[in-house]
């Protein structure tokens, strides 16, 4: 993967419907060769897949929380295929520390946030951490090297 390779994916991550063309003027290449740079990105796994942005409150999402779960290892098994089926959940990582799981969640009401967990206790203990504001959305993976950034790119 090259420095253009970066350029395309950091385009793609900023407007993922960002046309071949424009793309192509921004890194100086034709746009089949874009195109054919993309295929590969794609291929070897680089590339996802593409997902629109959504606001959570505009849907009703009122209630945005993190839990954490302290959880026996062991219950894996029957945990995964349980928080994979809730579609509340937006993220959930298995991560180190006092807790096992890190869970973020989206509720329209904090009584639903209550319910849910409720239900996810019967895996451990939880902490729940219920956010007010998000001064930084997700804003996808840094492709650019240290070098990059020296040449102004």
């Amino acid at each position: 993967m090259d420095r253009i390779d970066r350029r395309i994916i950091d385009i793609l991550q900023t407007d993922a419907r960002a046309p071949l063309k424009e793309i192509a003027d921004r890194v100086f290449l034709s746009s089949p060769a874009v195109s054919a740079r993309i295929a590969r990105l794609e291929r070897d796994g680089l590339l996802t897949g593409y997902q629109a942005q959504v606001d959570a409150v505009k849907l009703g999402y009122l209630v945005k929380a993190f839990i954490n779960l302290d959880m026996d290892p062991q219950r894996k098994p029957e945990f995964y295929p349980y928080i994979q089926s809730c579609p509340q959940v937006v993220e959930c990582c298995c991560v180190t520390g006092d807790y096992s799981m890190l869970i973020e969640v989206l509720f329209a009401t904090t009584q639903e946030l209550d319910t849910f967990i409720n239900h996810l206790q019967q895996f451990g203990r939880t902490r729940t951490q219920i956010v007010f504001s998000t001064p930084v959305e997700h804003r996808g993976v840094p492709v650019s090297l240290p070098s990059d950034e020296e040449e102004g790119e």
